[in-house]
Parts: structure tokens; sequence; C-alpha cells
């Protein structure tokens, strides 16, 4: 992750968490205090956010008192219930205040790591690339894009400014998709990528004669989505370098139907917007 937008996120949920003190910890422990915990999984799945810990804790520290955090696995390891995934030791005020938020953002990007590696080994077609979405939580993006690529997945754009998708709205209020990507061509850098979501054959023939850079095939289901392919191999046979996209509605329970679907990304929006957390917990070293 960008080590500076780290930071300042950083910053900012510990201003929203600490406030004006942790009068808990304030009130029971002193600054010489010293203690020593550990970081736990308690269910199965891949790890991810080492990286926060020490920067939370980089944060807190003052020109007297610190704290380490130190990883015993590495961000996208598989681990089991039970083991013991990083220690944390210095001085206690610091260990408990940044407790909650490296466990809230461990245990979300774990859970979005957790659920990408396991939409990929479900689908098993490595012709076929994970991606997510921008339904991201406001201001988790950093987190949530960073988790499924430790998962084992790809970014889709990162935000509104890095790629051109045009979905049914823009196609509805402009008239049409020609006339969608027409103006857009009017006012891009020509490097910049246009996406277009279509829903019928109709309309991914009209993406195709306008030389779109990706189609996307918005909700629907592989045996459709296999017909159309026949569709899109004419084209690229006379040399049009589409990328297909298939999208809305897949999840972990159906995801294996689209196995050797002929597309070139499976874009789930699941991974980010319907996380389950993995459950880690951080415990005094006994």
């Amino acid at each position: 992750m960008n080590r500076l937008l780290l930071s300042q996120k950083l910053e900012e949920f510990l201003s929203e968490d600490i406030g004006t003190g942790d009068i808990s910890t304030d009130y029971v422990f002193g600054e010489q205090e010293q203690s020593e915990g550990v970081f736990v999984a308690k269910e199965d799945g891949i790890v991810a956010g080492f990286e926060i810990g020490q920067e939370v804790y980089d944060l807190l520290a003052t020109d007297k008192f610190g704290a380490s955090f130190m990883p015993l696995k590495e961000d996208g390891d598989y681990v089991h219930k039970g083991e013991v995934i990083a220690k944390a030791q210095g001085q206690t005020k610091i260990l408990l205040s940044g407790e909650r938020i490296i466990l809230n953002l461990m245990q979300r990007m774990s859970g979005i790591a957790t659920a990408t590696n396991q939409a990929i080994k479900i689908l098993d077609d490595p012709t076929i690339q994970i991606v997510d979405t921008r339904k991201t939580a406001p201001g988790l993006r950093l987190f949530d894009k960073a988790a499924v690529r430790l998962g084992g997945g790809k970014n889709h754009r990162y935000a509104l400014y890095d790629m051109v998708m045009l979905k049914d709205n823009h196609i509805s209020f402009c008239g049409s998709i020609t006339k969608a990507v027409q103006r857009v061509r009017k006012s891009i850098n020509l490097a910049t990528k246009i996406e277009v979501e279509v829903t019928s054959l109709e309309q991914l023939k009209e993406s195709l004669d306008n030389q779109v850079d990706i189609v996307m095939f918005d909700n629907m289901d592989p045996w459709m989505i296999k017909d159309l392919m026949e569709v899109v191999k004419g084209y690229r046979d006379r040399g049009n370098k589409v990328l297909i996209e298939a999208s809305g509605g897949i999840n972990l329970a159906n995801i294996a139907n689209y196995k050797n679907s002929g597309v070139d990304y499976i874009s789930l929006g699941f991974l980010t917007h319907s996380v389950h957390a993995l459950d880690i917990s951080f415990v005094e070293n006994i």
C-alpha cells in the first residue's frame, strides 16, 4: 500500500477512535508499564494487512515510549484456527489503544483476501482473472483493493478517474452506446480504456463495432455468455482485441458454472461489499 496514504488513513481512524483520549487505558496504566501480546487467528483463512500494525504503533508512539509489531506470517499466507500470526510488545497504553484499529482492518482485509482466494479456487480456471469492483466501504478502498490482490485477485479501475466505464444510465441518458463512445473519444486521451456494459446481443455488436477496449456482460448466465463469446470470437478473428468481463449475480455458489466460459475477467462485488471478517484476537502473551 502507498505508505503516505496508509499513514493518513490510519491517523484519521485513530483520531475517530481515541478522540480526546483512551480513558479506559489511560486511567488504569502508567507511562512506564510494558506488556507483550499476540495476535491469534480464530478461524482458517488468508491473512492480510500486517503493515498496518507497526504503522499504528508508530503513530501512537511518543518521544520516550513506543511498541513493536512482529509478524510471524506474511501477507497472503493461509493460516489455521489457533495459530499465532504476530507478536507485539511495548508500552501497554500503545498496545491497547491501537488494538481495535489494527484488528478491525486486518480482520476485514483477511476476510476479503480469503473470499478472493476461495473464488479463484472454486472457479478453477487460470484463463479467467478474478477482479474487484468499486463497491468498497467509503474510506476503506485502499485496504479493500490491497486485500483483493493479496488473495490472488486483480484490481479493476480504482476510481471514477482512471478508466471510462459506460453503464446502463450513461447509455440511456445519452441515447445509445455509439453516441456515448463518440462523445468520450472527443475528450479523452487515446490511452484511456473504454469499457461498456451490455445486456443484449445488439448492444454487444454495437460495442464491438465501436472498437471499445472491454465489454462487460451484465447479469448474464454462463450459457448465454458462451453463446455471445462466439460473436466475440468472430470480431477477434478480424483483429479486434476486445477483452470481456462478466459481472452481476456471480458468487461462490455459482462461480464454477463460469469455468471455460471464455471471458477474460469476472468481477465480484461481494468481495468488498459483503465482507465476512476473518476472526482474529489480541491477547496477553502468557
